[in-house]
């Protein structure tokens, strides 16, 4: 997906196929203006000058002085690393990753939120979160939701797919001295998926409307293959899919995985046919799945869906789940490695 002067093609790129196998999600809209066009450019100076020697001097400048990094987008595999005593991968992994350099895919705007989708791409050539250098090339994806008050970021949440970037390096989480498996706090902040779609019924705008109807898509979304009335790009539990596939065991289902299963919705963004919204999955791992036992614990981790929407109903779908976190919680971190 790429940005042009203030409107969005987008085309989404699958970094796990092969090249020239281009999915797109298309969205015409109109020239941004306004709050929306100064939020975008807030947020795309800053995401430019990592790694330049104008970062540190841009970033006093757009980070709000009580900046809210909520979430880092190696979020497991930094917590893993806390006091090992580890070589840093320095600021934005770029000793870990020298030439590192952001493929922009997507670019959303709604009120004073920003979402970027992008994919980052570089060669292994430092210590990263106690992985030896392997000199190998990566091509991830990550995304960021940023909040802007005043004209700077006031907050940062952020997610990539460490699974795909484990895969990609042939390693496996690296083992600490306590030999602990650090998983991730269940989390459902938000609200539930009920109140949403109550409010979001009451408000008659297009862009509400359009949320209302991706959050009321969701078990579609991310249903069994049976389920899909759409075209799915990818799938938020993608390599849970794939490991079933590959290893010839029942098709995985998040649903079936969790019972009672309860997930609360944090943020959704809409601009033009497009929708974002960022979603906690909750429930307790009751089944088996994947080849796991169940181990009756609640486990929950964050999910982000993009939808695309045509004629009032949702035809395409992209999403992206900490499926790290998911195994960590579950206590087996490296099974699709």
């Amino acid at each position: 997906m790429s940005e042009l002067r203030g409107s969005l093609k987008l085309q989404v790129s699958n970094p796990n196929k092969n090249r020239k196998q281009k999915q797109s999600m298309n969205s015409l809209q109109p020239e941004r203006t306004g709050d929306l066009a100064r939020n975008v450019a807030i947020a795309m100076r800053f995401k430019k000058s990592q790694g330049t020697a104008a970062m540190s001097e841009v970033e006093k400048e757009l980070l709000a002085p009580n900046y809210d990094r909520v979430r880092g987008g190696n979020f497991n595999l930094a917590n893993n690393g806390r006091g090992q005593g580890w070589a840093t991968p320095g600021m934005y992994l770029r000793d870990a990753l020298p030439d590192r350099v952001d493929i922009m895919e997507q670019v959303i705007a709604d009120g004073d939120r920003v979402g970027l989708l992008f994919r980052v791409t570089g060669t292994h050539l430092g210590s990263l979160f106690g992985i030896a250098p392997t000199g190998r090339r990566i091509d991830v994806y990550e995304m960021a939701w940023l909040r802007i008050a005043g004209g700077q970021i006031a907050e940062g949440w952020f997610m990539l797919d460490e699974t795909s970037l484990l895969k990609q390096l042939g390693a496996r989480i690296p083992l600490r001295d306590d030999s602990r498996i650090i998983s991730p706090p269940v989390v459902n902040t938000g609200e539930p998926k009920p109140v949403v779609v109550a409010r979001l019924a009451g408000d008659p705008t297009a862009l509400a409307q359009n949320k209302l109807r991706v959050a009321q898509s969701l078990a579609a979304i991310e249903g069994s293959a049976a389920a899909m009335k759409h075209t799915v790009l990818r799938t938020g539990f993608h390599h849970l899919h794939e490991f079933s596939a590959r290893c010839g065991l029942h098709e995985f289902s998040i649903d079936a995985a969790l019972c009672e299963r309860a997930d609360s919705i944090e943020v959704m963004m809409a601009e033009g046919d497009t929708v974002w919204m960022r979603l906690n999955v909750v429930g307790r791992h009751g089944a088996r799945c994947v080849g796991l036992e169940p181990t009756g614990k609640d486990v929950g981790v964050p999910m982000a869906v993009i939808a695309r929407l045509q004629d009032g109903r949702c035809v395409e779908s992209w999403s992206m789940a900490d499926e790290l976190g998911l195994l960590l919680q579950m206590g087996a971190p490296n099974l699709v490695l």
